[in-house]
C-alpha cells in the first residue's frame, strides 16, 4: 500500500509528535512539494524538523523506524528529512548543526548497521542554509509554531555556498546526473544572476529565456525527464559544455556579488 502525499505528511506529523513528544517544536515542508514540481516518479519529500534539545540514541532509533517505514510508502523517492536543533535555526548557524539526516541514499547503511548509522549520522550540513530558504520564502509548516518564529534570516553568503556547493563538481559530474545537475547549475546562476530562488523547474525555464540556443535542447530534454519521467537520451558532449560554461559564469557572478 502506498500513501498519498497528504496522508504520508498527516502520519509523519502524528508519529512525529509520539516519538519526540514536548522536544518537538515543529516540522517543515520545503522543496519541491511547496515549490510547484513535485513530481511522485522523481521526486521526494523534503522535511525538516526542528527541536528543543538534543535527542537520545533510543529516541533516534526509534525516530529512524519511523521515517524508514513511512518513506517505503511515499513516492519513489521516499522521503528526505533533517531534524536540526532550534538554537541553530534562529539565529542562523553555518555550517548548520543537523541531529539526524535520512534519505533513501542511505537507507542500506541504516539497515545494515543501525548504531553505527545512528552515531555517525549528525554533524554539520551546509544544504541546510538551502533548505532554510525555501522554508523561509515557499515552505509550509505542518506542524508547531510558525516559520517565522523558528527560523531567522539566512545571509546570502551562506545560501550562494551552500547552492554552489552542490554543483562545484558538476564537470565531472554531469554525464552521470545530466538531469539534476543541468536544472540545477541553472537555478544557481540564477541566483547569482538576479538573486531569484528557483525550483528545479522554474531554473530550466529560466535557462530557456536566459542562456545561448546551442543549450536549449539540453535543457528542454532535461524538464522533460524532470516532469514527465521521459527516457532521454542526452548528448553528452553537449552536457559537459554547458556544465563547464555554467560553472564559469557563476564563478563570475558571484565574485561580483
Amino acid at each position: 500500500m502506498k500513501y498519498d502525499t497528504k496522508t504520508l505528511l498527516s502520519e509523519f506529523a502524528r508519529w512525529s509528535e509520539a516519538i519526540l513528544k514536548d522536544n518537538l517544536l515543529g516540522i517543515y515542508l520545503h522543496g519541491s512539494a511547496v515549490m510547484g514540481c513535485f513530481n511522485p516518479e522523481k521526486s521526494d519529500i523534503d522535511l525538516i524538523i526542528v527541536v528543543n534539545d538534543r535527542l537520545s540514541d533510543d529516541v533516534k532509533q526509534a525516530y529512524m523506524e519511523m521515517v524508514v517505514e513511512l518513506s517505503s510508502l511515499g513516492p519513489a523517492k521516499g522521503i528526505e528529512m533533517s531534524i536540526v536543533p532550534r538554537d541553530a535555526c534562529k539565529p542562523f548557524v553555518y555550517p548548520t548543526p543537523f541531529e539526524l539526516h535520512f534519505s533513501v541514499g542511505h537507507l542500506e547503511w541504516y539497515r545494515s548497521n543501525p548504531e553505527d548509522y545512528i552515531q555517525k549520522m549528525k554533524g554539520t550540513d551546509r544544504d541546510l542554509a538551502a533548505h532554510f530558504t525555501i522554508i523561509r520564502q515557499r515552505g509550509r509548516c505542518l506542524y508547531g509554531l510558525p516559520i517565522d518564529d523558528v527560523f531567522g534570516e539566512i545571509p546570502s553568503s551562506a545560501y550562494m555556498d551552500s547552492i554552489r556547493n552542490d554543483v562545484c563538481d558538476a564537470a565531472d559530474d554531469i554525464v552521470r546526473d545530466t538531469m539534476y545537475l543541468t536544472l540545477n547549475l541553472a537555478r544557481v546562476l540564477a541566483y547569482c544572476k538576479e538573486g531569484l530562488v528557483l525550483s528545479k523547474k522554474e531554473g530550466g525555464e529560466w535557462a530557456l529565456n536566459n542562456l545561448p540556443d546551442e543549450y536549449h535542447a539540453l535543457v528542454r530534454d532535461a524538464l522533460r525527464e524532470y516532469q514527465d519521467g521521459a527516457d532521454i537520451s542526452y548528448d553528452t558532449d553537449c552536457a559537459v559544455r554547458y556544465a563547464k560554461d555554467l560553472l564559469n559564469r557563476i564563478s563570475v557572478y558571484c565574485s561580483v556579488r
